[in-house]
């Protein structure tokens, strides 16, 4: 291998319930250097899209176009994305959600909420590209006039993909919904519209709950890493939120139930643990995968074997009472998100295998957000495999900004997928850094392994942090300990 740091093996999140060992096991960089170097090439006109992106690091705004607010729906724009030919009752579902978005979107006439359905629908197989030009856009910063910033996706990812969902965030603020009952729907909506109008907030406060499993190097990193210096910095900045931060024994599957949806449910809940895989055709994959592994599972070397459901938070351990209302929670951990159906770590032509039957949204995040007695707004967590480049880059140690600087938005009240805007300036400066390294090496540049899998790896994971839910809802908050002290 080239470079000075061949001696160092990647290591991966992600458990296989199947049989307790990992997802993937530490790897040479050489393996991902080979991918990067024969795998799948960016599609140029995203590519544009995304230096276009990087460019916009140096100016004020994020996303939507110069002028625009991205906090004010009415200068925004909100937009919901069906597919054609969808069910009409999923759209009376959502009514309630769909009449309070016309009304704040209105300006104009009400021109900035659009519905794109029946003819303007999403179709089968349609790029970004070509779904955004029926609708008279073309590459640049959002431009309400055309296509609102805040689009709701609103459908099955094995109907309209998450490659779509990923295209379309480089320019647009995005969430998807999907569920599988009619009813699920009109729940989500309610929640959404109660929190919005009801006046029931909640408290300032987060919880940041690191899980660190014994002899487990991805767990030690996420929590000693992300959690721990993300809470604190967090705490420095929003001096008037309550943190608490849980770590080892603090993070069993009991003390995770207190606080999504227990008696301890704050306003905001981060989590960073392994996420659940299972393989493809594996009876608990469509119920299982993305659920929490927990500080129970005693680790790789004293576990060896299935890992029963005791030792992780999934949907079926929100129960009926549960208390999510208004309830914000970001997952770092494999699959928290979704799935997809082909592997996006393996891009050689003929060698991207089936992970699963069908792409599908994780089951958590979907009770989360339609429970019975009111659920959670949103729920941001991670497509495919997470990894642990997103926090910690090995030339330069631990970086959080983009994390922090997310949670700093959303703590001071702009919607989260104005919040989430980071994550695609990051995506877009790896993409563009990216593609340069590729050109040279293919100009005869001698490729360094361990920073070429760095990169391409980076790149994968950047793309796949997804908003599930309305992208334009926020934290709704009552006041703060320092405002009534």
């Amino acid at each position: 291998m080239k470079g000075s740091m061949s001696n160092e093996r990647l290591v991966f999140n992600g458990i296989n319930g199947a049989d307790g060992n990992y997802l993937m096991p530490p790897m040479e960089p050489e393996y991902f250097s080979r991918f990067a170097l024969g795998g799948e090439s960016l599609d140029q006109q995203q590519l544009k899209e995304l230096i276009w992106r990087r460019k916009q690091t140096t100016e004020i705004h994020l996303g939507v176009k110069e002028g625009v607010n991205p906090k004010n729906l009415a200068e925004t724009g909100w937009g919901v994305i069906f597919a054609h030919n969808a069910d009409p009752a999923i759209r009376e579902a959502l009514s309630g959600l769909l009449d309070l978005r016309k009304e704040q979107a209105t300006r104009k006439n009400g021109r900035y909420y659009q519905e794109f359905s029946g003819i303007s629908a999403y179709r089968t197989g349609e790029s970004k590209q070509e779904f955004l030009a029926r609708h008279g856009v073309g590459p640049g910063p959002a431009d309400p006039e055309l296509v609102p910033y805040y689009l709701l996706i609103v459908g099955d990812p094995s109907v309209i993909p998450f490659r779509f969902q990923y295209q379309l965030d480089v320019q647009y603020a995005v969430g998807r919904i999907h569920f599988d009952k009619v009813e699920e729907y009109a729940r989500y909506a309610r929640s959404v519209t109660m929190a919005e109008t009801n006046n029931t907030p909640r408290p300032h406060r987060a919880v940041f709950f690191g899980v660190e499993n014994p002899d487990d190097k991805a767990t030690e990193l996420s929590a000693n890493e992300l959690v721990k210096p993300l809470a604190s910095a967090v705490a420095m900045d929003q001096p008037e939120w309550q943190i608490e931060t849980l770590v080892k024994e603090d993070t069993s599957k009991a003390r995770l139930g207190q606080v999504l949806g227990g008696s301890q449910t704050p306003a905001l809940v981060f989590t960073a643990s392994h996420g659940m895989g299972f393989p493809n055709g594996d009876g608990r994959q469509l119920r299982h995968q993305g659920a929490l592994l927990c500080q129970d599972w005693p680790g790789v070397k004293a576990w060896r074997q299935s890992i029963p459901s005791s030792f992780y938070f999934s949907a079926d351990d929100v129960g009926e009472n549960s208390q999510l209302q208004g309830l914000f929670a970001f997952h770092f951990a494999c699959y928290s998100a979704g799935t997809p159906r082909l592997d996006d770590f393996a891009h050689q032509v003929n060698q991207r295998g089936a992970v699963a039957p069908q792409p599908f949204i994780a089951r958590l995040p979907q009770r989360l957000l339609a429970h019975p007695k009111g659920g959670a707004l949103a729920v941001i967590g991670h497509v495919e495999r997470v990894w642990g480049c997103s926090f910690k880059w090995k030339q330069t140690g631990r970086q959080l900004q983009v994390f922090r600087s997310t949670l700093k938005r959303l703590m001071e009240g702009h919607p989260v997928g104005s919040a989430l805007e980071f994550f695609n300036e990051r995506y877009a400066e790896l993409s563009a850094d990216l593609s340069s390294e590729l050109e040279e090496i293919k100009f005869g540049k001698v490729p360094d392994d361990l920073a070429l899998s760095d990169m391409w790896t980076a790149n994968n994971d950047a793309r796949s942090y997804a908003i599930i839910g309305d992208p334009a809802v926020r934290l709704c908050l009552g006041q703060s300990q320092a405002a009534t002290s």
